[in-house]
């Protein structure tokens, strides 16, 4: 049996009928640069997340880029944030020439320790950035809290999560903004790259709409300095077919959860994932720890299993940001977590059949 970490195919086949009718719509209309459809999926994510304003941008990289820029966040200021995270949140704020203050993580969710980010303030931090990692939300009161008491900007690095909630309320909607990605892989992935920004602050909306096309308005007027972050019209067309579908992958991947965790819950050797009573999460991935996490991927693979370490490397120990000064263990729930985590085929198109050979492969592993 042959079994991907992502089955993309799968889910084109499924939305065929939809999808090309909306991308021979674009073609027609030759209107390839903030068409009609980009506005309309703006409104849709900024209804579905519970927030006043959204703006499509070309990546969720550029979505954390352009809230940094938008909010004058940049040299001689301070982010706190994770270090267990994909690069871009922590590449950003160096790009924007500010420096990332790292925060270890909690041992269990993998999302930010928020016990120790009142520590790690100074005079110059003008920013949290959490990230609700493998699609469950981090601890967002805390962070709020922290926030208010400072007076800082609290962007959420919502990549993995569209649609998940605590209490409740949708990510994103909770601090100053929120950035999230359309990459293929994503619960919500475009036919490229593309991103949006969420807030309930129409003036940063405003900015961010600014940002994105070079710092322009009116056209040809630049008052500051943006970039080029503009979501292609092509991008926003797929995004409203598969948007009809997101709800219904979300539970899909749920229930596949639900189903892992039976099979293994007798395996005290697989650490399956913990979720807050509190949250509903979007398992973007599904991530396990195990013993000998190295030699169980090789295992997977062997038996065509797709299988993935999110991440391998903890921020910290990263080459480029050896300028900050860290050294290994500095964060060691972070670096213990990139030794021991693997991640599972969860997308909606599994089958029972390919579900149960993922576990029992996993389980042959462990017990060997």
């Amino acid at each position: 049996m042959n079994v991907p970490l992502l089955d993309l195919k799968a889910q084109y086949t499924l939305l065929k009928k939809e999808m090309l009718p909306a991308i021979e719509a674009v073609l027609e209309s030759q209107y390839f640069i903030n068409g009609p459809a980009v506005k309309e999926l703006e409104d849709l994510i900024a209804q579905y997340s519970g927030t006043k304003a959204a703006v499509g941008v070309s990546s969720g990289t550029d979505a954390l880029l352009a809230c940094l820029m938008s909010l004058n966040i940049g040299p001689g200021d301070e982010v706190i944030t994770t270090p267990y995270t994909f690069f871009a949140t922590a590449g950003c704020v160096w790009r924007a020439g500010a420096k990332p203050v790292f925060v270890d993580i909690e041992p269990d969710t993998y999302n930010i320790d928020t016990t120790k980010i009142a520590a790690a303030v100074t005079k110059k931090t003008r920013a949290i950035m959490p990230v609700h990692l493998y699609g469950q939300m981090a601890d967002m009161d805390p962070i709020l809290a922290v926030a208010k008491q400072h007076n800082l900007y609290v962007i959420e690095d919502a990549a993995q999560a569209i649609g998940s909630t605590q209490n409740g309320r949708k990510a994103g909607s909770l601090g100053t903004c929120g950035c999230f990605s359309f990459f293929p892989s994503k619960n919500l992935g475009g036919l490229g790259d593309g991103g949006m920004v969420v807030t309930q602050d129409e003036a940063l909306a405003e900015r961010l709409r600014e940002c994105r096309n070079h710092g322009s308005h009116p056209k040809y007027y630049h008052k500051w300095v943006g970039a080029n972050f503009r979501l292609d019209t092509l991008q926003a067309a797929g995004l409203i077919v598969k948007f009809r579908h997101l709800e219904n992958w979300h539970a899909a991947r749920r229930a596949n959860a639900a189903r892992y965790n039976a099979f293994f819950a007798d395996v005290p050797d697989i650490i399956t994932p913990v979720v807050r009573e509190y949250n509903q999460t979007i398992y973007n991935q599904y991530v396990i720890r195990v013993p000998r996490r190295d030699a169980c991927l090789e295992h997977l693979k062997k038996n065509n299993i797709g299988c993935e370490i999110y991440y391998p490397v903890a921020m910290h120990v990263q080459e480029c940001f050896a300028p900050l000064g860290h050294k290994p263990g500095d964060f060691p729930t972070a670096q213990k977590a990139s030794q021991e985590t693997l991640a599972l085929p969860i997308y909606p198109e599994l089958t029972d059949e390919q579900l149960r050979y993922v576990a029992e492969k996993v389980i042959e592993f462990v017990k060997s």
